[in-house]
């Protein structure tokens, strides 16, 4: 056994490992050159970057062609009585639709949407930002009814000092999670509490609290046009609510409202995620993407648009190929379209 391994040790001297690399770096190069190539190709496959997602369409809903270069924001109240005033600017208009903007449970702050807002602002909106909780817990009971109080007081201001006036015929309202409830609930509610009839309503990944709010929406106007938004992913909220808001909303013929389900695409990088925060619009970072250029905002700038003026009706209702279109990711391949249904 020990001259065995002496003889192996002897074979494996320096030189000889030497010899052998030489032969495969020799045997390498006598390759084919076709299999060669086919290897470089793969190799530069496998590091290629992967696709990215669809960026800002230059116009249309959703898109980037704003008719104002500004946003004048302003801040009123305290806590659960707190609320934003955004207006366009630059040019200055002397009166624009008016829309309110419902956030979700916990998010205070406008920044959560802020890219959003700024979207709406900048396309010729006011918009009214109601905080409606004064903590985590506190307030939240009374979230509706604050919101309502804070909109017209939102009003008054507009109405009674330099500001872009509200044009009280052009009303909607949008908003995501406990924002979408108190959005279907603010518009059962609106008329008999002073506020203008909505013409428009999207309720995005709605949530509604079992022990204080609405379980019917019979009450929203037959003239309203509905949208309700809901994610594939959402693992936080469901669909419940969603299908509870469009489903009992009975008196709007379907003609004038859909049931929407984003989806899921991770074909390319980053990957497009119909999860509970995909509405979130933090300016300069990450959160803005596809799912809102091509799902939430062209829905609600569409459906605004065809409320108010009359225009772009196929991009928001009817399960037409514009409404279900989100763009393509950068080699050419179409994102997974929304999906429309009036039977959730």
């Amino acid at each position: 056994m020990e001259k065995r391994w002496k003889r192996n040790e002897k074979i494996f001297t320096s030189i000889n490992i030497t010899y052998f690399l030489v032969f495969i770096l020799l045997a390498t190069l006598v390759i084919n050159p076709s299999c060669r190539c086919s290897l470089s190709e793969e190799q530069r496959y496998t590091l290629q970057e992967p696709p990215t997602p669809p960026e800002q369409p230059s116009t249309g809903p959703g898109g980037s062609n704003y008719s104002h270069e500004g946003v004048r924001q302003l801040q009123y109240g305290w806590g659960g009585h707190q609320f934003w005033i955004f207006e366009p600017t630059n040019p200055t208009p002397t009166s624009a639709p008016l829309i309110v903007f419902n956030h979700g449970w916990s998010a205070f702050f406008p920044s959560s949407y802020q890219a959003w807002i700024d979207h709406l602002v900048r396309r010729g909106n006011i918009v009214i930002y109601p905080r409606y909780q004064l903590g985590l817990v506190i307030g939240v009971r009374y979230s509706t009814s604050n919101a309502i109080q804070a909109v017209k007081k939102a009003i008054t201001i507009l109405q009674n000092s330099d500001h872009v006036q509200p044009d009280l015929d052009k009303f909607a309202i949008v908003g995501h999670s406990l924002g979408g409830g108190i959005t279907a609930e603010m518009a059962v509610l609106a008329e008999q509490n002073g506020l203008p009839r909505p013409k428009a309503i999207m309720p995005v990944q709605p949530f509604i609290r079992s022990d204080t709010m609405m379980k019917n929406f019979h009450a929203i106007p037959a003239t309203t046009f509905l949208l309700v938004v809901v994610g594939e992913n959402d693992t936080i909220v469901g669909d419940y609510a969603g299908k509870l808001i469009f489903s009992s909303s009975d008196q709007i013929p379907f003609d004038q409202k859909d049931f929407i389900i984003q989806r899921t695409d991770r074909y390319g990088s980053p990957a497009l995620v119909a999860d509970h925060f995909a509405p979130i619009c933090i300016t300069n970072g990450s959160w803005v993407d596809a799912m809102d250029y091509y799902s939430t905002w062209k829905l609600f700038d569409a459906l605004t648009d065809y409320a108010f003026f009359g225009t772009n009706h196929d991009f928001c209702i009817g399960n037409t190929l514009e409404q279900r279109f989100m763009g393509f990711w950068s080699d050419g391949t179409a994102v997974k379209e929304l999906m429309i249904t009036d039977t959730p």
